[in-house]
């Protein structure tokens, strides 16, 4: 998968800032810390959950920092935030245990900055998917 010669701006920054929070985040999920406990907790889920989510962020991570690899990260990513979004407006509440809706926020953060990544390289999207993509089509002339 050859990337594009030149990435936007837009998808470099996206990229880092959803590296950098997504990577943040795994220090309360491997330290076990209470927020994440109880998280998972609520979910019935708890430890095996906080631990594979951890590892799959992980592995987001490591895709999006090699811009060669970055789609991958951000389907990871979007996926990923996703499912804590929904988890958040109808099991959690925005805001769990007094943080005002923070994980909250940052979930929709990763979210938007990997759409951000995935519309500026659906090209990368659609060959991964199988999916021609329109400008590999060939037009027909119509008689």
């Amino acid at each position: 998968m050859k990337p594009p010669s030149s990435p936007s701006p837009w998808t470099t920054v996206s990229r880092w800032v959803v590296a950098i929070i997504l990577a943040q985040t795994l220090w309360f999920k491997f330290t076990g810390a209470p927020e994440s406990k109880f998280i998972f907790t609520a979910l019935g889920v708890e430890p095996w959950g906080r631990v594979v989510v951890g590892l799959v962020e992980l592995v987001a991570v490591f895709f999006l920092v090699r811009h060669r690899t970055a789609v991958l990260g951000a389907m990871l990513a979007a996926g990923l935030m996703t499912g804590a979004i929904g988890t958040h407006l109808f099991t959690l509440g925005i805001a769990v245990q007094d943080d005002r809706g923070l994980l909250f926020g940052l979930a929709v953060i990763v979210l938007l900055g990997s759409v951000v990544i995935l519309v500026s390289r659906r090209h990368q999207v659609a060959r991964l998917l199988g999916v021609p993509y329109p400008s590999t089509l060939k037009t027909q002339a119509t008689p």
